[in-house]
């Protein structure tokens, strides 16, 4: 009898140290219409729950009208979501009349961890749309800059409404992509502009263009509308790139110039070679004649008197070519 007085106080111990531990957290559901056992609050325990967030989630849940089950806040919060932003969304969706379900809300949660964002932001987005800038200035750009067929540069700045999709928000494309689609398609339609006057004139030709393209497919946001804030007229493009295209030919035509008076230098200098060559065997061939006059003196072909001629007729045209020299131009010779 004892042994068995001492078992039922340990198990009333037990009974009134959960009772204590739990009382609280159970009142407050059961008060609140959000009912929740005490079993399910001692596997919270066990399972390192924090029975406060779980059934405080439930409460708010149950109170805005949503069925949501404690073992779905449990498995979310093992999941590494945040039951808290889960049932904001899903009360901010409610109300607004979008159709966002538990599960949806679950994974754009888990999608958007790590990101700096957070479900409740999305839905906010879906009813409140917000404005997205192109370009994004943190990128260091103010203006997209393109060029028309003339060649005049045309600079634009945009202002892009977005609504959150909720349905393609879990593996949509993000903001980043929506701005470079913007930016693509206003520099397709300045590029297609036949002068920058229509750009100017007709500003709105530009969103009218891009709306046309469906640049919200695949992403996570539904374009609302694209407004050009800005339009500036930049260089002159064309005139720039033909003054560098005219300079490059220039210098083309300077290497062919060069290339060819470098020709020029080398066959002069291979002339000049070869006119020293010719000297130098006429030097050679004038060195020959005495020993041919000697060869002849030796075989008889050739006496004194022909030598004495022969001077002779050296002597008297080396002075003829002296007097030549000396008589000026228009002068006559004696």
């Amino acid at each position: 009898m004892w042994i068995a007085w001492i078992i039922v106080g340990i198990i009333a111990l037990v009974a009134l140290v959960v009772i204590l531990n739990f009382l609280g957290l159970w009142v407050r559901a059961f008060t609140a219409g959000a009912p929740v056992s005490f079993p399910e609050l001692i596997g919270m325990r066990l399972r390192g729950i924090p029975g406060s967030l779980i059934v405080n989630g439930r409460i708010t849940a149950v109170r805005a009208g949503l069925p949501v089950t404690t073992k779905q806040l449990e498995t979310h919060f093992l999941a590494g979501g945040n039951v808290e932003q889960v049932i904001r969304a899903l009360i901010a969706a409610d109300k607004a009349r979008l159709n966002l379900n538990f599960d949806q809300a679950c994974a754009i949660d888990l999608a958007t961890t790590g990101s700096g964002k957070t479900v409740y932001e999305a839905v906010r987005t879906s009813v409140n749309p917000k404005v997205i800038d192109c370009p994004n200035p943190a990128s260091g750009k103010v203006t997209i800059d393109a060029v028309a067929k003339d060649g005049i540069g045309v600079r634009a700045r945009a202002r892009v409404t977005v609504r959150t999709n909720l349905e393609r928000f879990v593996g949509g494309a993000t903001e980043e992509t929506i701005i470079a689609r913007v930016g693509e398609g206003i520099v397709t339609t300045i590029g297609s502009a036949e002068t920058y006057k229509h750009v100017l004139e007709n500003p709105d030709r530009i969103s009218k263009n891009v709306l046309e393209r469906g640049l919200d497919s695949g992403t996570a946001f539904e374009i609302l509308s694209i407004d050009i804030a800005d339009v500036d007229i930049g260089e002159n493009i064309g005139a720039k790139l033909q003054a560098e295209q005219a300079e490059a030919d220039k210098r083309v035509a300077q290497a062919k110039a060069e290339v060819r008076r470098a020709a020029a230098v080398a066959t002069e200098a291979e002339m000049r070679a070869r006119v020293e060559e010719m000297r130098a065997k006429l030097v050679e061939a004038e060195a020959e004649v005495p020993l041919a006059m000697a060869d002849a003196f030796r075989k008889g072909n050739m006496g004194v008197l022909d030598y004495l001629r022969m001077q002779n007729i050296t002597a008297d045209t080396s002075m003829r070519s002296s007097i030549a020299k000396d008589t000026k131009p228009g002068e006559s010779q004696n």
